[in-house]
């Protein structure tokens, strides 16, 4: 379902809209998205994206241009998701935070990788497949494991040293 509350760009590429679930969200021009991918309300999704199927981009979540998101690529915005409250009654969206998140120009993010809430990811970084990223990922960095972990950095302009920590 595509709700007519999605603002597209021009040339955007949704290879099934019949098996997608958009709603609320912002597409840019040239963005291409998969089968059985759902973008929630207030997310943005950058220009010349590429969204693979089974993907989940919730609200909160900004993805800004030329970023590859790998499939089943899993999105969070609650660092303390709950059903009930302590009370024992059901939860509603007034009773918790969005946490947002930024993804920056460039990035890759492999298949079935998970991005926890409030975290930046840097221009131009490399998600491995599978990965959990639990902390800001540098930008050129490469993060793979769980949690993930600096194994190296793309030789960019903005940053040319290595590390090993944990993100």
């Amino acid at each position: 379902m595509i709700a007519s509350s999605v603002t597209f760009g021009h040339d955007v590429v949704i290879h099934h809209p019949d098996l997608v679930n958009l709603y609320g969200c912002s597409i840019g021009d040239g963005t291409r998205i998969g089968t059985f991918v759902e973008i929630q309300k207030n997310a943005v999704v950058g220009r010349n994206c590429k969204i693979s199927s089974h993907s989940f981009i919730c609200e909160g979540v900004t993805i800004e241009d030329g970023v590859f998101i790998g499939h089943g690529v899993m999105f969070t915005n609650d660092l303390h998701p709950q059903a009930v409250g302590s009370d024992g009654l059901s939860l509603s969206d007034g009773d918790w935070t969005v946490v947002p998140t930024l993804v920056r120009r460039g990035v890759s993010i492999g298949s079935n990788a998970t991005i926890l809430p409030g975290l930046t990811i840097g221009a131009e970084a490399c998600v491995g497949a599978g990965a959990v990223v639990t902390l800001d990922v540098p930008n050129g960095a490469t993060v793979v494991g769980v949690p993930a972990v600096i194994i190296g950095f793309r030789h960019t302009a903005e940053n040319q040293i290595s590390s090993s920590r944990s993100v």
